[in-house]
């Protein structure tokens, strides 16, 4: 427990040193600043007290994670089930090949007209629009993954005659959960990105909202301490995912650890 404890310790200081300068070469360069939008990070701070514990946040976070949520679950439950399939079929794969490279050039803000256009202003739109942000890189990952699947292995599970389904999530989507958790967490990130972007536009409410309205309204401090709450959930947003990577792939570490250890034996 102890020496647990104090491999954490030292993961913190490692990890929080950067930050903690960073902030203070912040407050102390900043402390005299007159410009108006490069305002004092001790006003910044203070602003992000009084917006952001708690008055604001059923207002406008709540919305913002509820969104992100949902077009999270929708997004990512669609690309592993569309990797899998497309994945195990190499002609299907060959043919859309061109489509999935042109939407993986494609930025996803870029379809914002078109997706609000079809849907509206609403959250359905938003919702939409992360969804499909949070598509194509769990989806690119699960195809790449589920196509280097060794073909011995699919044999095996063939011989004992397992059914399709059982191959698929036995065999396929284990063997290829490292790189459809490395897509998920690059999805995370684009899904932050575009809640940002899809609440600019015809919205009431959001995070991105407030952003620019305290932007057009030259309440600076006030966008400034909105900036910091998005980099806040963004690297709590990561940590959780991180952790959930760790969670899912337990039994991977589990099993490198193992061979590692026979390779050592064997020498």
């Amino acid at each position: 427990m102890s020496a647990r404890l104090l491999r954490l310790g030292r993961h913190l200081l490692v990890e929080a040193w950067l930050p903690v300068l960073a902030v203070t070469v912040w407050w102390v360069g900043s402390a005299s600043s007159t410009s108006l939008y490069f305002p004092p990070l001790s006003q910044i701070a203070e602003r992000f007290r009084e917006l952001w514990l708690f008055d604001q946040v059923p207002v406008h976070l709540v919305p913002s994670l509820q969104n992100l949520g949902w077009g999270l679950l929708c997004g990512v439950a669609a690309a592993v089930a569309t990797g899998i399939v497309i994945g195990r079929m190499p002609r299907l794969h060959s043919a859309l090949l061109p489509l999935m490279e042109f939407m993986r050039a494609t930025p996803i803000l870029a379809l914002l007209p078109l997706v609000f256009g079809l849907l509206g202003l609403g959250v359905t739109s938003k919702v939409a629009l992360i969804a499909l942000g949070a598509f194509w890189p769990t989806f690119l990952n699960t195809v790449d993954g589920v196509r280097s699947v060794d073909p011995q292995i699919r044999e095996v599970a063939r011989a004992y005659r397992l059914t399709r389904t059982d191959i698929a999530f036995r065999v396929v989507l284990p063997s290829a959960m490292p790189q459809v958790v490395v897509g998920f967490r690059t999805s995370v990130s684009v899904a932050v990105v575009v809640v940002v972007g899809s609440e600019m536009f015809g919205a009431g409410n959001g995070i991105g909202y407030f952003v620019l309205q305290a932007q057009r309204t030259y309440a600076i401090a006030d966008m400034w301490a909105g900036i910091v709450l998005l980099g806040l959930l963004g690297y709590l947003l990561n940590l959780l995912s991180a952790g959930f990577e760790r969670w899912v792939l337990s039994w991977h570490r589990g099993q490198r650890a193992a061979a590692a250890v026979l390779g050592e034996g064997a020498r």
